[in-house]
């Protein structure tokens, strides 16, 4: 109400807005009331909310404006201030700020039934117990004024992290999916012995050049039932997080290379500052530090042992 007459005042005036709306809304201030609540001083919540509300909207546009109040609670936390889920809940809607919704799945497999395909070897078991461990793989697209644009994600089931991708403007499985491989590979130190390669039967990844590229660097591929999300669950939730985090909050998008800068930023907010509910409110790049850093202590206390 305070705002409301504060608002209006210069163009009506105080008297005749109270005077027109106390009748109409049940408890509004009288022009005397309006006089005294101004003219005491700010309580200690309004001040605290000064402070505060400012800093949830900086941080809130700062993380791709798309975060709900359980994780801007957790980031406030991280940011040092001693507030609880309901105060961050009211925080921001003082500061005009929501979280956004996801949107419905859209599938775009294309899959080649004359193909012989390897098993599944993941049967919807979306964990691993270490890095470099199990990769999920998917591709999507996205809709630009010159043409589509096709973006192909590898990811990391044990920190969620996106160590491969690419963007661009053919479905060729030597240009779009093979690159992000190349890049996943290269960041993980060239061989991937041991590893499993998951993807859906997507004809781009069951493509005789790209499951050849698979087993050259010691990957096993795995592809999971055709047209059933579910065997392909995590690649598809990458998906949908990177069009409803990135792509329909910034779009409408002119051009590929457009989409490909903005993919590289996503890419580097989602491995380094995003906060994921999966992984206790923590990145990818801390939760592979940390398992790093708990191997290199418990190495270094086998060697302890062995050197008695």
């Amino acid at each position: 109400m305070i705002r409301f007459i504060n608002e209006h005042r210069d163009q009506f005036g105080v008297e005749l807005i109270c005077r027109v709306l106390r009748p109409a809304v049940p408890g509004f201030l009288t022009s005397r009331g309006y006089r005294a609540a101004i003219s005491r001083a700010l309580s200690a919540r309004q001040l605290r909310d000064g402070l505060l509300v400012p800093e949830v909207a900086r941080l809130h546009a700062e993380n791709y404006g798309v975060y709900g109040r359980r994780k801007m609670h957790a980031l406030m936390r991280r940011q040092g201030w001693d507030i609880g889920r309901d105060q961050t809940e009211r925080l921001m809607r003082l500061a005009g700020v929501r979280g956004v919704k996801k949107s419905k799945r859209v599938f775009t497999t294309r899959s080649d039934k004359t193909t012989v395909l390897p098993a599944d070897l993941v049967n919807r078991r979306f964990t691993a117990s270490a890095p470099r461990r199990l990769w999920m793989c998917d591709v999507t697209y996205v809709a630009t004024w010159s043409g589509f644009a096709y973006v192909a994600f590898v990811t990391d089931v044990y920190s969620r992290r996106i160590i491969g991708w690419n963007v661009a403007s053919t479905l060729r499985s030597e240009i779009l999916p093979m690159q992000a491989l190349d890049m996943a590979a290269w960041s993980a130190g060239g061989r991937l012995d041991g590893l499993i390669h998951h993807a859906d039967h997507g004809s781009n990844y069951t493509a005789m050049v790209y499951m050849e590229r698979i087993v050259e660097l010691g990957a096993v591929p795995s592809t999971g039932t055709v047209g059933d999300s579910f065997d392909n669950a995590m690649a598809e939730a990458v998906n949908n997080l990177y069009k409803t985090e990135l792509i329909r909050q910034r779009g409408p998008w002119r051009t590929v290379e457009q989409v490909e800068l903005a993919t590289l930023e996503w890419v580097w907010w989602w491995n380094n500052q995003r906060l994921h509910g999966e992984l206790d409110m923590r990145t990818p790049i801390e939760v592979e530090d940390a398992y790093y850093a708990d191997h290199e202590s418990a190495n270094l206390a086998l060697a302890g042992q062995g050197s008695r």
